[in-house]
């Protein structure tokens, strides 16, 4: 974070961590697993906390709002603001970063999304669609506040809220079960 992900090398991170360059290769073939296993490590609190708010249940609205409250405080957090900003100042020159994060989060993410919308459609409370475009949908939704986030406006608590509700508005619109035919 401090110096950049192509101009650090494993013998930098050895010596930062105070240990040998033998060992850090001994756990890690390249930078490459290495960053791997941080974004890994980074991310896993948050794909827990999203299994506990992505549970089936009758009230889709109120599962779908947690999730997207969550989402946005992920998203907008000091800490991803700048590991966003720190990847997209790196990603020309290492494309492997981008899609290393990208494969450890927001695809992740969106994988256990899609499988609780999945189980939604075949309830019916949500028309059929392919799952993983359903949430890729949503979470797009969000994502342009973090791109606000990220020019440097804080939401308060109440804006927050407000949004959560507006997306998951517009998502529930977009998605509604189809009208039974008499």
């Amino acid at each position: 974070m401090e110096q950049g992900y192509a101009a650090v090398s494993m013998s930098a991170i050895a010596a930062e961590l105070g240990g040998s360059k033998g060992t850090l290769w001994s756990y890690f073939a390249s930078k490459e697993e290495l960053f791997d296993a941080c974004v890994d490590e980074a991310t896993r609190d948050y794909r827990a906390q999203v299994l506990q708010l992505l549970v089936p249940s009758g009230n889709l609205q109120a599962t779908l709002c947690a999730f997207v409250r969550s989402l946005l405080c992920k998203i907008m957090s000091k800490e991803a603001i700048q590991l966003h900003r720190v990847i997209h100042a790196e990603v020309e020159r290492s494309p492997e970063m981008g899609a290393i994060f990208f494969r450890r989060g927001p695809q992740r993410t969106r994988e256990i999304l899609a499988d609780y919308l999945r189980d939604a459609m075949e309830k019916g409370q949500l028309r059929q669609s392919d799952p993983l475009r359903a949430a890729f949908a949503l979470t797009s939704l969000c994502m342009g506040y973090q791109q606000r986030a990220m020019l440097g406006y804080v939401f308060s608590e109440a804006e927050i809220d407000e949004e959560t509700d507006y997306i998951v508005d517009v998502f529930l619109r977009a998605f509604a079960p189809e009208p039974r035919t008499a």
